[in-house]
């Protein structure tokens, strides 16, 4: 693989490529780097696939700015396209996972001319409606919501330990949790900090494993965390886009396990709400929230099933 550094609204992010052929853009979320990715990267650069990832702001070997109102997702899209521009990519397919996802759906809809088609995993678009469910949940008294917790000053520190916290937060998500003790969004019993049995999940790669826990112990996640503390204020500019549809071809990958979907059911109606060419939705059953790495054949087929489907229209 080569990698690249590109400077851009005053980051500078760390870019992975391989491959030769139509341009594949993979975005990691909380607390991930580009290295969850590999997996994939490899099965579509090898049937002729460009797949490019980066470190997004604030992780791994890319900088990035400690005012939390600069990690929005209209900030993350912009650095989506400095990386196609310095890469001389006219336009990709998005991949995205957890806040990945959350940009990746943002990126399709506003610059469509770029990002021609988008494939997501575990979180959905959110529907542009012009509410804001962590409002919502705030005035409804739900303060032990998980989000609101990575929101505090206090998240830096409880997470500073990556050697605990990191394999802590990979197990307790994943289906590898049994099913009474798995991570709950809305139980602060089941937290994503409890002491992990494991010393890493099975379902990880070791090395990159590695390599990412050092990143996190000498980096810290005060800029990871950033990302919750700049939720509130993006669901409110989510109002410029009421009534507004994804509308390039899109597909949706969630783990039948993964806690998040105890705060919104996905299902295809609710999908197609918002994406007006679904090509396809998967659930995949005992799998937590890492498909890429707890089902990565599953996945990876899925993906190129969907790139295949794509180029051929």
């Amino acid at each position: 693989m080569k990698d690249y550094n590109v400077a851009k609204n005053g980051v500078s992010l760390h870019v992975v490529e391989c491959g030769t052929g139509p341009a594949v853009l993979f975005c990691h979320g909380f607390p991930d780097t580009w290295r969850s990715w590999r997996r994939q990267m490899e099965a579509i650069s090898n049937t002729g696939y460009r797949a490019i990832a980066l470190d997004m702001r604030g992780y791994g070997q890319s900088t990035g700015p400690d005012d939390a109102s600069q990690y929005s997702a209209f900030n993350i899209v912009g650095d989506l396209v400095a990386v196609l521009d310095a890469l001389d990519c006219e336009t990709a397919t998005l991949v995205g996972h957890d806040f990945g996802a959350v940009a990746a759906w943002a990126a399709a809809l506003i610059r469509p001319d770029r990002f021609s088609a988008v494939f997501c995993l575990s979180v959905p678009p959110f529907e542009f409606d012009g509410g804001n469910f962590l409002a919502d949940l705030w005035r409804n008294g739900q303060h032990d919501f998980y989000m609101f917790q990575q929101m505090r000053p206090e998240a830096d520190g409880e997470w500073a330990d990556a050697k605990k916290t990191l394999p802590a937060a990979f197990y307790w998500t994943s289906g590898e949790a049994p099913a009474n003790e798995r991570w709950h969004p809305m139980d602060s019993k089941r937290s994503l900090l409890r002491p992990a049995p494991v010393v890493r999940p099975s379902f990880v790669d070791p090395a990159d494993f590695a390599v990412m826990v050092d990143q996190f112990e000498r980096n810290g996640f005060h800029r990871p965390l950033n990302y919750y503390r700049a939720l509130v204020p993006y669901l409110y500019m989510l109002d410029a886009f009421a009534g507004c549809r994804i509308k390039v071809p899109s597909f949706f990958i969630i783990g039948g396990v993964d806690g998040l979907n105890a705060l919104h059911p996905v299902t295809q109606d609710s999908l197609c709400h918002v994406l007006a060419d679904l090509r396809g939705f998967i659930s995949i059953p005992e799998v937590g929230h890492w498909p890429q790495l707890e089902a990565s054949e599953q996945t990876s087929a899925a993906l190129l099933d969907f790139l295949h489907d794509i180029k051929e229209r």
